[in-house]
Order: C-alpha cells, then sequence, then structure tokens
C-alpha cells in the first residue's frame, strides 16, 4: 500500500499513516521501519507499507519511503 504521514510523536517512537484511498489512519511503530531511521520521517512524506492486525488493532509494518 502507499500513503502520507499523518503525524509523528518521536518521544513516544509511533505516528499514523493516511492510506492513499483514504481508509481508516494506520497506526505505525518505529520498529515496523525498513531501510529508514524513524528520525528522517517527517509529517507529509509518500511511505510503502503492509497492514497487520496487532492485538491492538491494524499496525503498518515494512513502512518505507516511496520511491
Amino acid at each position: 500500500m502507499k500513503g502520507t504521514i499523518k503525524n509523528i510523536i518521536f518521544d513516544k517512537h509511533f505516528g499514523f499513516i493516511t492510506p492513499e484511498d483514504n481508509s481508516k489512519d494506520v497506526f505505525f511503530h518505529e520498529s515496523g521501519l525498513q531501510g529508514v531511521q524513524f528520525t528522517q520521517l517527517k509529517q507529509g512524506d509518500v511511505v510503502t507499507f503492509e497492514v497487520e492486525q496487532s492485538e491492538k488493532g491494524p499496525r503498518a509494518i515494512n513502512v518505507a519511503l516511496a520511491v
């Protein structure tokens, strides 16, 4: 999937992605990043990601900057 970083909470190491199909925002954690450092991300960045179900609901994994 593709989406845009909606917001980032740097001190908590997580944020939210708005999918390009405008479905519900998806949570992501620093541990779900691939090929990018958490501190390199900023609001508005376009990313690719996959969604998996966790105990707390859907979360983005394999989050990478879109090329």
